[in-house]
């Protein structure tokens, strides 16, 4: 028995539209990164890009459980000593409504240059206007 690996021309991409109103932070993360990585397809492999596209609307009115809001802490650092700065998830999804989505989603991606690629290949949007019309995105499910 040899182990079948998909070849570049015969990986097939496809576009998502998921709608994360009402949905939960991690809910939406998590299928959207099991959609980049191809884990719903039966010609999955680790190591090759086989995964779909996806859109992500209304990311600003996307659920937050529990004190999340006013306990969860997002970390940077300037690389200067003492540089590090601190955001409360309320103050960013004011500022940035997508930016919390997009660091959960890239969080749950491979950190090698695999998962750099697969983090350009998603889009989210705050509202529900999007510029991807032409690529007609599949309306994409997520069960609660």
């Amino acid at each position: 028995m040899k182990t079948y690996v998909p070849r570049k021309g015969e990986i097939t991409k496809q576009w998502h539209l998921i709608d994360a109103e009402g949905k939960s932070l991690g809910r939406v993360a998590a299928e959207a990164a099991k959609l980049l990585r191809g884990k719903h397809k039966p010609e999955y492999t680790p190591f090759l890009d086989c995964g779909d596209a996806v859109v992500i609307i209304n990311a600003a009115k996307i659920r937050i459980t529990g004190a999340k809001m006013q306990q969860k802490m997002y970390y940077r650092h300037s690389g200067y000593p003492g540089g590090i700065k601190e955001t409360r998830l309320d103050t960013m999804m004011k500022k940035h409504p997508t930016r919390a989505l997009e660091l959960a989603i890239k969080g749950m991606l491979p950190g090698n240059r695999l998962g750099r690629k697969l983090a350009t290949q998603f889009r989210v949007y705050a509202d529900a206007e999007h510029p991807h019309k032409a690529q007609q995105p599949a309306p994409y499910d997520i069960k609660q």
